[in-house]
């Protein structure tokens, strides 16, 4: 007996919980990989999805802004668990990315529109606005609903 192969084919209903998550997420788990020892490094950031990719500003101060400057390679996982049920049940999206700078003068309007609390510090010199070039994606929509997408399964 075959196996059955646990990623289904990408449909629109697919294509559009992932657009679901995208839009209204506001934060991310964002994983870099340590520059010193390799190994993988997870922290939280502020996220707006806008013209194909996610956005994030951050400070040089920080470890995962060393660590994206020193390998571009990185990784975002989108949604939240609700508060009822299996945390495991609900819908979240693992983004492969590279990150690459942005220009950040450009999209303050649309950045402090989502984040208006980083109005406080988004003009501080060490902060930059980082685009997370989606290279693929994972999308888990449940128990039996899991999903490989491309950059082109995602909203522009």
């Amino acid at each position: 007996m075959a196996k059955r192969d646990p990623i289904n084919p990408t449909d629109d209903e697919a294509r559009a919980l992932a657009a679901r998550l995208l839009t209204k997420a506001r934060h991310a788990a964002l994983a870099v990989l340590d520059p010193e020892t390799g190994h993988p490094s997870v922290t939280r950031v502020a996220i707006l999805w806008h013209d194909g990719a996610a956005h994030t500003l951050v400070s040089d101060l920080s470890a995962h802004t060393t660590a994206l400057k020193a390998d571009p390679r990185a990784s975002l996982l989108i949604g939240e668990p609700g508060t009822k049920g299996d945390p495991l049940t609900h819908p979240r999206l693992t983004l492969m990315v590279r990150a690459e700078e942005a220009n950040k003068a450009a999209l303050r309007e649309i950045w402090l529109g989502a984040h208006p609390k980083s109005q406080l510090y988004y003009n501080f010199a060490d902060f930059r606005m980082l685009r997370l070039m989606p290279i693929s994606a994972a999308l888990n929509g449940g128990f039996g609903k899991a999903y490989a997408l491309t950059p082109d399964d995602l909203p522009r």
